[in-house]
């Protein structure tokens, strides 16, 4: 990190991204009833990528691992202003405390959705560690301690760590803008749902809503923090007690299916 923090060149570049993407602007289009909003993050993802060693070559490898270093402080200090956001809506986030606490069970679909999918696609114990969570840090810890990183199940959920850091926060910012453009969902919904466990999707989500509906702003980015926080808190334990289990029961079912076999006698 003290590398990072001495590398002039590092923040001119930085710097040139966000005035560059600043100067775009948000950016919406008509989609039936509602709208969908492009954010300033989402260009200045798409301009570093091209940045990068494999393209413009503006920036090398070694400088790009250096910035990763950097990702996790600003965070910190991203999460510091959300949290000035939280204390204002204290009593309007407790009213909906029930809610908060029962939209965690829907991060178990994950697993409901991935695994099938996963297992089609040709994989096999990989799709355990790739589908029973969104893979964020403390995911990839708990599949480490418990099978090890150079397992297949460790294979799985590095993989997807590697493409959630990569197009997470895309996906999340556009998937976020979609559903609110067809106002299937209330926004308050949508900015809890938001809330899985990664600052930076999270972040994503809460702008492209906080854009579709500016007058519930502040509401919608403390409901997002309310809800991540608590997704860091109880991530690990719905993972370990209730996502891995089924995870793995449903693999032996689908692999007795598929294979007509046990997957034990592999």
């Amino acid at each position: 990190m003290n590398d990072a923090v001495k590398n002039v060149k590092l923040h001119l570049v930085v710097l040139a991204l966000v005035v560059v993407s600043e100067l775009i602007g948000i950016i919406t289009f008509k989609v039936g009833p509602g709208k969908l909003v492009l954010l300033p993050m989402l260009y200045a993802m798409f301009i570093g990528i091209f940045l990068g060693p494999k393209f413009f070559k503006i920036v090398k490898e070694k400088e790009m691992v250096q910035a990763s270093t950097l990702v996790g402080l600003t965070l910190l200090l991203l999460m510091a202003r959300y949290g000035t956001l939280v204390g204002p809506k204290f009593y309007d986030i407790l009213k909906a405390g029930p809610a908060l606490i029962l939209q965690e069970f829907g991060n178990i679909a994950t697993l409901f959705v991935g695994i099938p999918i996963a297992m089609y696609l040709g994989l096999k114990r990989e799709a355990v560690g790739a589908a029973h969570s969104i893979a964020r840090e403390p995911n990839v810890a708990l599949i480490g301690d418990i099978y090890g990183l150079d397992s297949a199940e460790g294979r799985g959920v590095m993989g997807v760590y590697i493409c959630g850091t990569v197009f997470g926060t895309i996906f999340f910012g556009l998937m976020a803008s979609f559903l609110a453009a067809f106002n299937i969902f209330h926004p308050y919904a949508l900015a809890m749902a938001s809330g899985v466990g990664s600052a930076s999707m999270m972040t994503a989500s809460i702008g492209s809503l906080s854009a579709a509906y500016p007058s519930m702003a502040q509401e919608i980015q403390a409901f997002g923090v309310a809800s991540n926080t608590l997704s860091g808190i109880d991530g690990v334990y719905m993972s370990l007690i209730l996502a891995l289990p089924l995870s793995n029961k449903l693999y032996n079912y689908l692999y007795k299916i598929k294979f007509n076999e046990s997957p034990e006698a592999v």
